[in-house]
């Protein structure tokens, strides 16, 4: 099942983030990004330096939150972007051929991103969730799939996933599973 997490290493949420990105990691996850929204520019340059190197040692792909010119500074692999980030057009402007997620919350929003250009779709909440201040409403597995089997792109479930709805949620087409607060559980689970 780890190897199918997107871990998303929160660096408000998460009380040693460094560590986190290194036992999500070691455990053998499938891509690792770094979000912190609050953070200033020169702690979150450091961190994610620190993370990118890891990355590349694990050779597990890295993936920065929100932040064109952090990603690019620290040659991230990926910036993920949400509804209310730069557009995609002006996104590439900065990272160039980088990988570029969207976070969607409809069908409608999913294929938009698509025809953006997208290399990746985020997609949720697919189940409630504590992690964000202002969620969306939860969209659940019925439009997961829907929108999963609507688009060329990778989806991403995002929301809520913990390693009691893991499998279902795969099953409805999702290639990745985002986790930011059950990140424990599926590491416990993973030894």
């Amino acid at each position: 099942m780890i190897e199918s997490i997107y871990a998303i290493v929160d660096a408000e949420y998460a009380e040693r983030p460094l560590e986190l990105a290194f036992q999500v990691l070691n455990a053998g996850c499938a891509i690792v990004q770094l979000r912190a929204k609050r953070l200033d520019d020169a702690p979150l340059l450091e961190i994610a330096s620190r993370v990118r190197s890891a990355c590349a040692h694990a050779g597990v792909p890295f993936v920065v939150n929100d932040r064109a010119d952090v990603a690019k500074l620290v040659e991230a692999d990926g910036l993920h972007l949400g509804q209310d980030d730069l557009s995609i057009e002006e996104a590439r402007q900065v990272v160039g051929k980088m990988q570029i997620g969207v976070s969607t919350h409809s069908l409608e929003q999913a294929v938009a991103a698509q025809a953006q250009g997208a290399d990746l779709i985020a997609f949720g909440p697919v189940f409630p969730t504590k992690t964000k201040e202002n969620p969306d409403p939860t969209v659940g597995l019925g439009q997961l799939k829907t929108v999963c089997a609507s688009l060329s792109r990778p989806v991403v479930a995002i929301g809520g996933i913990s390693p009691q709805n893991a499998e279902e949620t795969l099953q409805a087409g999702a290639a990745y599973l985002a986790v930011i607060s059950a990140l424990p559980q599926f590491l416990a689970a993973a030894r």
